[in-house]
């Protein structure tokens, strides 16, 4: 086997697509895809617990409507950090040149958001069921459920808020 050859095509890819640029949209878009994914798996979980709920009781839309839409808010954060990054490289307007250690850089800020994003939003997704549960017992009690679930939303905000500065703060 001829490991010259194999070296040049594997040195030629990494000089090819391995830039600046490419890395921060790799960054871009696993903060919007990771955060979107794990934003949709939860609010169809909640989702689901709602439906047998409604399909008792109709008139609970209203209280279950905001604990279905709460796990949604991750992948708008994901969203927003990903424009972020597409307009401080210039991707929706005049495209900036970076160096591969600035791309890894915007990579690096969107993990936050992207991983937490993810979790969080399952984990919010279980305290929306639960609370989608206690109203089927409890029907005043949509405060209190909004409000577990909400708890959990503190934790993507502080990542939106770390992707964001390190963002915000990036000199290109």
């Amino acid at each position: 086997m001829d490991n010259t050859a194999y070296s040049m095509t594997f040195s030629y890819l990494l000089s090819t697509f391995l830039t600046g640029q490419n890395l921060a949209v790799l960054g871009a878009f696993l903060a919007a895809t990771l955060a979107g994914i794990g934003s949709a798996k939860a609010v169809g979980m909640v989702a689901q617990a709602a439906d047998g709920l409604l399909s008792e009781d109709p008139s609970l839309f209203g209280r279950v409507l905001l604990l279905v839409a709460l796990p949604g808010t991750q992948g708008i954060y994901g969203l927003i950090t990903a424009f972020l990054i597409m307009v401080k490289i210039g991707l929706l307007g005049t495209p900036v040149d970076l160096t591969v250690a600035q791309g890894t850089y915007l990579l690096v800020a969107s993990l936050p958001i992207a991983i937490v994003g993810l979790i969080s939003a399952y984990h919010q997704a279980k305290a929306g069921v639960a609370g989608v549960q206690m109203l089927s017992k409890q029907k005043t009690e949509v405060v209190k459920a909004i409000t577990n679930a909400a708890l959990v939303e503190t934790y993507a905000i502080l990542a939106l808020l770390i992707s964001l500065l390190l963002i915000i703060f990036f000199k290109v």
